[in-house]
């Protein structure tokens, strides 16, 4: 069923415009880390206590002994043809990455890119608009930006934060026998690769929007829990692939469970299909090597795995004794579909292991 949702009969859906939307728009990890192997890096002052070292959400830099600032940028092409849904997405993905290390955003700056010839006046003002909404959300103001006349439209923040330093959550700091839960049901990806191909019922788009305009404002109670030891967000790398960083970076195995994982309605079925998005392999052939799949598993739970997700779910690693709390957060802020999917490992021979 085609859903259409452009604001002129002359101009093209937006997604028309890009090779890619959303998180799916990352370069594949393998990609990334042979380009930035040899670039050289300045050492890091004390101050700097998260970096690029750990792959994680966002800077964080101490500026007094209770208060550090938590710095990120995201920006993408369109995932979607509404113009204010497009914005909207974009900035509740960015400000995703401050939730993600246990922040509070103070502000943000845009990041605008646009076919000036190609889009009107009135569709770009409307993915600013959508971008505001999802600031004001926040209860953040947008304090300025950049913007670029370019050939695919490009939106997206820079955020900014602030946090405890005793509070801020790596995805480098979990412990064996730590449980995983994650915040919001995966299968973005595959709704958005059903939205381009004209197969995405109404309902199917708006619990995509729902899914992808939720703020995880969650993440700040979370970081004040002791035992809540690693925080991430799910996005471009597919929970596969942020479970991976969580993993290695805290010297670790996981192992999720592929049964207790949510699931956006129909994705299951969508995927069966083949209906998937192009990332979803490139994320597999970037890591891989590093999951123990079992032999019964389909082809269709291993795009499911990868699927690159926008303003995903909070993915949490905290001990047995704080899952209920956890939970109890998560509800508190709606986040009904917040789930148990696994827990971490001693080292074994792959970082990661799905079990059915």
């Amino acid at each position: 069923m085609t859903i259409n949702i452009s604001t002129a009969d002359q101009e093209p859906r937006l997604t028309s415009l890009s090779h890619g939307g959303g998180c799916g728009c990352k370069i594949a990890p393998s990609v990334l880390s042979e380009i930035l192997k040899g670039v050289p890096q300045l050492p890091f002052p004390k101050e700097l206590l998260i970096g690029i070292e750990t792959s994680d959400d966002a800077a964080v830099y101490q500026i007094n002994e209770s208060q550090a600032i938590v710095a990120t940028t995201d920006f993408f092409m369109p995932i979607v043809d509404d113009p204010f849904d497009f914005g909207k997405i974009a900035a509740t993905n960015a400000i995703s990455d401050i939730y993600a290390m246990g922040g509070t955003p103070l502000f943000a700056l845009a990041l605008v890119g646009m076919p000036i010839n190609v889009l009107s006046n009135k569709t770009i003002a409307r993915i600013l608009e959508g971008g505001a909404e999802a600031c004001r959300s926040a209860g953040i103001p947008i304090a300025g930006g950049h913007t670029i006349d370019s050939v695919e439209p490009i939106y997206g923040l820079v955020a900014i934060g602030i946090i405890n330093p005793k509070e801020v959550k790596s995805n480098a700091a979990a412990q064996v026998g730590d449980v995983l839960i994650l915040g919001k049901p995966i299968g973005v990806g595959v709704l958005s690769a059903a939205l381009k191909r004209d197969v995405l019922s109404p309902s199917g788009y708006q619990e995509m929007i729902a899914n992808t305009t939720k703020l995880n404002t969650a993440g700040p109670e979370l970081a004040k829990l002791a035992g809540v030891h690693a925080l991430t967000d799910v996005t471009g790398f597919g929970l596969a692939g942020h479970t991976l960083e969580l993993a290695r970076g805290s010297n670790c195995s996981a192992q999720v469970n592929w049964s207790q994982i949510p699931l956006l309605s129909n994705v299951q079925e969508f995927a069966n299909q083949g209906v998937i998005t192009g990332a979803s392999e490139r994320n597999w052939q970037s890591y891989g090597n590093d999951v123990l799949l079992p032999r019964e598993f389909s082809a269709a739970q291993q795009a499911l795995l990868t699927d690159p997700q926008t303003s995903g779910g909070l993915l949490v690693s905290c001990s047995l004794e704080s899952v209920d709390e956890v939970l109890a957060i998560f509800h508190r802020h709606q986040f009904w579909n917040a789930k148990v999917i696994g827990k971490m490992l001693s080292k074994q021979d792959k970082p990661l292991v799905i079990c059915i």
